[in-house]
């Protein structure tokens, strides 16, 4: 290789010179542009700053708030850790419901659950009487005393309307009717203002502790004496195995017998209006600026399948599910009594495999059935 010509080395001596000369002018032109940003005058740029500063603050504490959690919780786990709150209430919610059902009545306690029956009851007490004859068709722990719950208000209904009080009279719900036993809900507000007789649809048909409450109150002599006069009415009855506190049922001292509400049965039965009101499938009233549409407890009463005459159901967790009727079966005028229900609808599918049984029997047929006389 042949080594650089002069005219070779000077086109190279030339070239780095025109290098040099324009970096230097490239150093010299930046600071040129400086003063072109100072043109722009004090008053906007302190505006300008302003207007961008709340921006900034609020990227800040986004970004100061995603350092914490991030912090505060491994990669890939800061979504788990918000839903973990509302996850661990829905499931303290579970074990209180949960808690709630598995709370054994006073019939479990006793063992009642224990007696079998031929009908395969989920009852643990029954009792199945003709109304004309008395004949008893089927018996089971007919005479265990037990809570009631609110089968307690139909002697509440029976004394009101035996009392021949004025049913158009207005009686209004006062804090006195809110139920510190159990602490249930209603829907009759303190200051709704209704009539005697409407007062009494609710409390026989659906069951409205407020209501039945009321009524006893508001009772001649209020209620301390309505209370004296519900269990001297029950001892007038032979009814030697019940006891009253409250009108409502929701104490568990209020406490029967499957004999003892037999006798209670066929008595209310024997009052139209009990009858009436206990049998209505709906009823509307007016609350205040609004009607309110109540329903019967008992969804048999809507049954084609069934001619019920008087009705009460009932439920507190320590009597479990309760039902009482009188209806004609199979041209017989039956009394059915069921306590201690295990199930929401363990009561009426009672009521149906009685139906049924009494049914295959035919008209007037005699057979008694008993399981077994259990007094708890």
């Amino acid at each position: 290789m042949h080594p650089p010509s002069r005219s070779a080395h000077g086109r190279i001596a030339q070239a780095l010179a025109f290098l040099t000369i324009s970096c230097a002018l490239s150093v010299q032109a930046a600071p040129s542009k400086q003063p072109a940003k100072k043109q722009v005058s004090t008053t906007a740029s302190k505006r300008a700053a302003a207007k961008d500063e709340p921006r900034k603050r609020v990227v800040i504490k986004v970004e100061r708030q995603k350092a914490v959690v991030a912090k505060a919780a491994p990669r890939g786990k800061v979504a788990r850790s918000a839903k973990a709150p509302v996850r661990a209430a829905a499931a303290t919610a579970a074990v209180a419901t949960a808690a709630a059902v598995a709370r054994p009545s006073f019939g479990q306690i006793a063992g009642l659950h224990m007696v079998n029956d031929p009908l395969d009851l989920k009852s643990s007490v029954a009792l199945v009487v003709d109304q004309d004859t008395k004949e008893v068709l089927l018996s089971k722990n007919d005479h265990a005393v037990l809570p009631i719950a609110s089968l307690t208000k139909l002697m509440t209904g029976l004394l009101i309307s035996e009392a021949k009080l004025p049913m158009d009279e207005q009686i209004t719900i006062t804090q006195d009717d809110v139920d510190t036993e159990k602490h249930s809900s209603s829907r009759l507000r303190v200051g709704t203002t209704l009539t005697r007789g409407e007062m009494m649809h609710l409390a026989l048909m659906s069951s409205e502790n407020r209501a039945a409450h009321a009524l006893g109150r508001s009772y001649p002599g209020g209620l301390q004496a309505f209370v004296r006069q519900m269990n001297a009415k029950a001892k007038l009855l032979g009814m030697n195995d019940t006891r009253y506190i409250e009108p409502t049922g929701l104490s568990s001292s209020n406490q029967s017998s499957a004999h003892d509400l037999a006798v209670l049965v066929n008595v209310a039965h024997a009052d139209p209006l009990l009858r009436e009101l206990s049998t209505s499938p709906g009823f509307e009233v007016a609350v205040g600026n609004r009607m309110m549409q109540f329903n019967n407890t008992n969804r048999l009463v809507k049954s084609d399948n069934w001619d019920i005459g008087l009705q009460k159901t009932g439920y507190i967790s320590e009597a479990g599910r309760c039902l009482v009727m009188q209806a004609r079966v199979s041209g017989r005028k039956l009394i059915m009594v069921f306590l201690d229900s295990a199930g929401r609808f363990s009561r009426l599918g009672d009521a149906e495999r009685v139906r049924s049984w009494v049914e295959s029997m035919g008209p007037h047929a005699a057979r008694t059935t008993t399981a077994a006389h259990i007094k708890g």
